[in-house]
């Protein structure tokens, strides 16, 4: 987690330092949608290795962006939901979907 000193001065900047990479964005878009559990995260985000999507999980979490729940069972259960911070990234997410599908809808083919 990044200190208050140590962020960006600009505020976009200080975005996309938190989600900024690709791997954030797709793990962030999931979690809108409900709470994950680590091997259905790894199966739908097609080409993530494990270390990645570890890390990016662990940098999410320590940013308080998403929350890590272990449940008491054998073998042990773990979710991940987004937190109350991470869910006012909706409206982000939800702009950057709607751009996406009228870029799509617009753009022609070369």
């Amino acid at each position: 987690m990044l200190t208050k000193e140590e962020m960006p001065t600009c505020p976009v900047a200080t975005t996309v330092e938190l989600i900024g990479s690709k791997w954030k964005l797709l793990i962030i878009r999931n979690l809108l949608t409900r709470p994950w559990r680590f091997n259905e995260l790894k199966k739908d985000l097609a080409g993530i290795s494990q270390k990645v999507l570890t890390d990016n999980l662990r940098s999410l979490e320590a940013d308080n962006i998403i929350t890590r729940t272990v449940y008491p069972e054998v073998p042990p259960r773990v979710e991940y939901a987004l937190s109350e911070l991470g869910e006012t990234l909706r409206p982000i997410l939800d702009s950057m979907a709607a751009w996406g599908t009228a870029y799509k809808a617009n753009s022609t083919d070369t």
